[in-house]
């Protein structure tokens, strides 16, 4: 009886020995050993899911994993940045941040469920989009001083799409409407996709987006380009003017995507992150593509990612008051 005990104990004391030893030689294998979730805030189409997936192959191929992309739209992309936040810090669930999601959700949200500073790691900022003004052909509206003319003879006649409540392209529909003292009634899409959809059929008049929504369409002549707002002309549309030189000094504004895991995540796996990023934003292809897409290549280490951040939280804060957005 004893000798059976004896065996009985001595056969779990191995498994549990055994398990150990996987365990610590599992945690001992260098990141990554399986499958990355990079989580987009908005329905496929549009420039984040265009970014997450050309950067995600490259990321796949660096890494030699897969890394899946992860579509969660909703509340301006809160929904999914808060999965995020409160993933396993394991560097194998990551986020596509965004302006609404760190820049803009902070001040829009009274309970977000998550903190924007503490509960997430930054990796680094891909690419920033400036927006551009468009309008559906069928307007007959050949300039922004059109529009504000059309707007003050037929106040809420006029509807301009966005991709979602509280992102950047919101942002700048309200912002537009108070420089111009006009009446603009705001709808929002799940995504910039199905907003370019209503914009060319004309079931809505207005649009602003970054350059990989609406550049197909721009130069099919399905919509009309009108401002941009960046500080320097658009480089894809020289001839379109700023919202600057027309005389609207605070219409500059951008999509900008960026990589976050969560918070307390390693050192090390950040780190790696960090590295193949970098190598992948200074691909010759990556930086071809994003350029004719309009995009000004990001780059810099977390901290400076972190700064940005916090600047643009800074930023935007008194824009949205100002603005009177609400959640829909």
């Amino acid at each position: 009886m004893v000798g059976r005990f004896t065996a009985t104990f001595g056969a779990g004391v191995l498994l549990v020995v055994a398990a150990l030893v996987w365990t610590n030689a599992a945690r001992a294998q260098p990141y990554p050993i399986r499958q990355i979730q990079l989580v987009v805030t908005v329905p496929p189409g549009g420039a984040a899911d265009y970014v997450a997936r050309m950067v995600g192959n490259k990321l796949a191929d660096a890494l030699s994993q897969p890394v899946v992309i992860v579509n969660r739209g909703g509340a301006g992309g809160t929904t999914a940045a808060a999965s995020v936040a409160k993933s396993d810090p394991d560097g194998y669930t990551l986020l596509l941040n965004t302006i609404a999601t760190h820049g803009i959700g902070p001040h829009l949200y009274a309970n977000l469920p998550y903190d924007p500073a503490k509960d997430f790691a930054p990796v680094i900022l891909l690419a920033k989009f400036p927006l551009i003004m468009t309008v559906t052909a069928s307007l007959p509206a050949r300039s922004v001083a059109d529009v504000v003319a059309f707007a003050k003879a037929r106040p809420g006649e006029l509807a301009f799409a966005s991709a979602g409540t509280g992102g950047a392209p919101h942002l700048a529909g309200e912002l537009f409407k108070r420089a111009a003292a006009i009446d603009l009634l705001h709808v929002p899409y799940r995504g910039s996709g199905p907003a370019a959809v209503d914009l060319i059929a004309g079931r809505v008049a207005i649009m602003f987006d970054a350059a990989p929504s609406l550049l197909p369409f721009i130069m099919s002549g399905q919509i009309r380009p009108l401002a941009a707002a960046s500080r320097e002309r658009h480089r894809l549309l020289p001839d379109v003017p700023t919202f600057a030189e027309l005389g609207y000094d605070h219409m500059e504004i951008s999509l900008w995507y960026g990589i976050v895991a969560p918070a307390a995540t390693p050192a090390a796996v950040v780190g790696r992150l960090h590295g193949e990023l970098v190598k992948i934003l200074a691909m010759a292809d990556i930086r071809k593509s994003l350029t004719e897409q309009g995009a000004d290549i990001g780059g810099g280490t977390p901290a400076d990612f972190a700064a940005f951040m916090n600047a643009e939280r800074r930023r935007w804060g008194d824009a949205v008051k100002e603005a009177g957005i609400k959640p829909e």
